[in-house]
């Protein structure tokens, strides 16, 4: 998602000679909706994402492959897994996006897919079976979304991004002290980058409960920090920041075919460029504990999902109940926070078990508490209201992670 922002936010003020440098970095994989379009006789290329209907879905995962990245993250032994699978959908007038995180335990059905799958088993398993294609095709299976984009990114890329934009100021309302990663970081905001940025969205021990679920809602809280400061002034207006990041990504990512093309990661980047930071809403794909699943992984809430997702194929942009999750609250000290729970009715509360006299006169100018929206129906802003057990945030929230010390 960063690396598609930073492009578009560049524009056209990125050099030719900029623009060639970040795209010779790039390596590509083919998906199976790549494989298939090149094989229909007079397939025309891809169309712009402003013509795509439905609007745009990209996924973008992140891998904890060992391979090439050095010695500072223990030993290589070959595996792939996807620890980060998150799912980006703009809508096709790019008024709203959602971006969905799947819990690296969620056991799900992994599509037969052309190297591997076919089985039962928690969603990070799929990169390690079948690559990216695999991945995409799970996600796809699970959503009932077409996902024409993709993207891989390794710990070395994260390090390089973070680096570029020069850190991402990160909200802890608790101390969190995790040996296993490293983090360290005292209450209060810090601006953290390199290695200490990577750390903090790896570290699940750290947050929360101590479970993927709470890494994940820690993970929203450094990226709807890092959406605004990608959007800031001083990053747009930064050449230096923007060329930095789109190379550093660029240097770092596997990109599906048909998202390795510069004009098409800047016409998608484009469309998030203007979009209101409250139209930003990052959201954890809802589950639940079950006895059909091995202990410690969680099993797929369809029903939750099936609303989430419907609201996605619509276009519509959606709500949370309120803003946090098992490992972020709202910051105090936020200068804002536009999507905050309304305040209580200054009015007692009614006792639902009292009794009610019938020839009591009823007073029209009292005020009357409004009914909770239903999950799956439109709030007075536009959008979607989620099931409860959603959790997240919008980018425009201020939010800061809970330490689990």
């Amino acid at each position: 998602m960063a690396t598609v922002a930073v492009l578009g936010v560049s524009g056209v003020s990125i050099a030719a000679y900029a623009a060639w440098d970040v795209t010779s970095s790039i390596k590509t994989v083919s998906l199976v909706s790549d494989e298939a379009a090149a094989s229909t006789p007079g397939a025309a290329p891809p169309p712009e994402i402003s013509a795509i209907d439905g609007g745009v879905n990209l996924l973008l995962v992140g891998s904890d492959s060992r391979t090439g990245q050095g010695d500072a993250y223990g030993e290589d032994e070959g595996g792939e897994l996807n620890d980060v699978t998150m799912l980006l959908h703009i809508s096709q007038d790019h008024t709203n996006a959602t971006v969905v995180s799947f819990p690296r335990d969620l056991v799900v059905d992994i599509p037969d897919c052309p190297d591997g799958g076919g089985y039962t088993a928690p969603i990070n398993e799929s990169l390690s079976q079948g690559g990216l294609a695999c991945t995409v095709l799970t996600v796809e299976s699970l959503s009932g979304l077409s996902i024409p984009f993709a993207a891989e990114i390794q710990f070395n890329g994260v390090i390089e991004m973070s680096n570029a934009v020069g850190g991402v100021p990160v909200c802890v309302s608790e101390l969190i002290d995790d040996p296993y990663t490293g983090v360290y970081l005292e209450p209060g905001t810090s601006s953290l980058s390199g290695a200490d940025a990577l750390g903090f969205l790896r570290t699940r021990h750290g947050v929360g409960d101590g479970s993927d679920l709470g890494r994940i809602s820690s993970q929203q809280v450094f990226l709807s920090s890092l959406v605004r400061t990608i959007k800031s002034d001083s990053t747009l207006s930064d050449f230096g920041k923007l060329y930095g990041l789109a190379k550093a990504a660029a240097s770092n990512m596997t990109l599906s075919d048909r998202l390795a093309s510069p004009d098409t990661m800047v016409s998608i980047a484009l469309s998030l460029k203007d979009m209101d930071l409250s139209k930003v809403t990052f959201v954890a794909y809802p589950s639940f504990s079950a006895d059909w699943v091995p202990e410690g992984k969680v099993a797929p809430d369809t029903d939750s999902a099936s609303v989430l997702f419907a609201a996605i194929q619509a276009d519509q942009p959606v709500a949370v109940e309120a803003p946090g999750g098992i490992a972020s609250v709202l910051d105090p000290n936020a200068p804002v926070q536009p999507s905050a729970p309304a305040a209580p009715a200054t009015t007692a509360p009614v006792d639902p078990s009292a009794p009610v006299d019938p020839a009591a006169p009823v007073d029209p100018s009292a005020p009357v508490e409004p009914a909770a929206p239903e999950p799956g129906s439109v709030n007075a802003a536009g959008s979607t209201v989620l099931p409860s057990n959603v959790k997240g945030q919008t980018a425009a929230d201020y939010t800061c992670s809970v330490g689990n010390d």
